[in-house]
C-alpha cells in the first residue's frame, strides 16, 4: 500500500510539473527581456479589425511587400501568398508582436504577412476552444479579403508558437470551432501550416500515459482533450506543415511532435520536422540567443516555402539580420 501510494503522488507531482511549466513558462516570456506589450504597436503594420465579440475587437496587423502591386501589365492579378502567424502563452497571454520580424522578413520576400490577435484567459476569460474559434475566424477573414489585400485564397498560411503553434495547428485539421454567424462557404483551413513547438497532442496516444493532467486539460481548453488535440483529428487530405521544435523543450515535450509528425505521413500528408538540439520551449523567438535560433528556424521557414512556391530565390536572413 505504501509503495502504491508513493508511486501516485509522484505521478500526480509529474503531472502537476507540467502544468506549472506552461504557465512559468509563458509568464517568463511576458516579464522577461523580450516581453512583448500589448495592446502592441507594430511599427510598419497596417491594421484591421478581422472580429469582433460583444465589446471585444480583434486586431490582424498587415505587413506587405515593399514592392506590393495589385495587377500586372497585362491586367492579370498579380496575388500574393500569405501567411497569419498566432502568437503564444499557454491560452492565457501573449502578443501578436511576437512574430513582428518574422512578418517583416516574409513581407520582404514577397508574401503578405500577419500577426493575429485572439482571446486569451487573462484577458477575456476564455477558454482555449475560443481561441481556435478566432483563429479560425482569423484565416477565414484573410480568405475572404483576398481581392482586396492580393492575396492568393488558395496559398495562405496558418503558423504560430507554443499555444499559437496549437491553434495554427487546429485551423488545419480539426473540424467545428467555427463562429455560427460566419459564412461556411468560405473555407477556414489554410492551405500549409508552419508550427514553432506547437502543443498537438493534448490527449492520451494509444497505450502512453496522457502527458497532462486530463482535468487540467479540460479546464484550460473548455472542452474534453481529444476534442482539441490536433494528433488525434489527422487524416488525409491536410495541409502540408513544417514544425520546428526545440529538443530540449521541457513544457512541449519533441516526443509529441514526433508523434504528429508520423501520423501525419502514415495518412499521406506532407510533414516535416526540424529539430535544434538543446534547444528549449520559445527558442526561436528573436533576440534570444543573439538570433541564432531565429536565423536557423527562418532560414528552414524559407526553404519549406520556396518548395511550396510561395517565395522565390535564395532566403535573405543574413540580409535582414544586418538591417535590423
Amino acid at each position: 500500500m505504501t509503495r502504491r501510494l508513493v508511486c501516485s503522488v509522484g505521478l500526480l507531482l509529474v503531472v502537476l510539473s507540467h502544468v506549472v511549466a506552461l504557465s512559468s513558462v509563458a509568464e517568463a516570456q511576458q516579464r522577461g527581456l523580450n516581453a512583448r506589450a500589448y495592446p502592441p504597436t507594430l511599427d510598419g503594420a497596417t491594421v484591421e479589425v478581422y472580429k469582433s465579440v460583444g465589446d471585444t475587437t480583434l486586431n490582424i496587423y498587415e505587413f506587405f511587400p515593399p514592392d506590393n502591386v495589385l495587377s500586372t501589365d497585362d491586367g492579370a492579378s498579380d496575388r500574393r501568398p500569405a501567411i497569419v502567424f498566432f502568437f503564444g502563452g499557454g491560452w492565457q497571454n501573449g502578443s501578436p508582436q511576437q512574430f513582428e520580424q518574422q512578418c517583416k522578413y516574409l513581407a520582404s520576400r514577397g508574401m503578405v504577412a500577419m500577426a493575429a490577435d485572439y482571446r486569451v484567459l487573462s484577458r477575456h476569460g476564455v477558454r482555449a476552444k475560443s481561441c481556435v474559434a478566432d483563429a479560425k475566424s482569423a484565416i477565414r477573414w484573410v480568405r475572404a479579403n483576398a481581392a482586396r489585400l492580393g492575396i492568393d485564397p488558395e496559398r495562405i498560411v496558418a503558423a504560430g508558437g507554443s499555444a499559437g503553434g496549437h491553434i495554427a495547428a487546429c485551423t488545419g485539421t480539426i473540424d467545428g470551432f467555427d463562429e455560427a454567424a460566419e459564412d461556411a462557404a468560405i473555407s477556414s483551413r489554410p492551405d500549409a501550416m508552419i508550427l514553432f513547438n506547437p502543443a498537438v497532442v493534448l490527449a492520451a496516444v494509444g497505450d502512453e500515459p496522457p502527458l497532462r493532467d486530463p482535468d487540467s486539460v479540460r479546464e484550460r481548453t473548455g472542452v474534453e482533450p481529444e476534442a482539441l488535440s490536433p494528433y488525434h483529428h489527422v487524416r488525409a487530405g491536410q495541409p502540408p506543415t513544417l514544425i520546428l521544435h526545440g529538443k530540449a523543450d521541457e513544457t512541449v515535450p519533441y516526443q509529441t511532435v514526433e508523434w504528429f509528425t508520423a501520423a501525419m505521413n502514415e495518412a499521406g500528408n506532407r510533414c516535416e520536422l526540424a529539430g535544434y538540439e538543446d534547444a528549449g520551449h520559445g527558442f526561436f523567438n528573436y533576440g534570444r540567443n543573439e538570433n541564432r535560433y531565429f536565423r536557423e528556424t527562418l532560414s528552414r521557414v524559407d526553404r519549406f516555402l520556396a518548395s511550396l512556391g510561395y517565395v522565390d530565390g535564395p532566403a535573405t536572413v543574413e540580409e535582414f539580420l544586418q538591417d535590423n
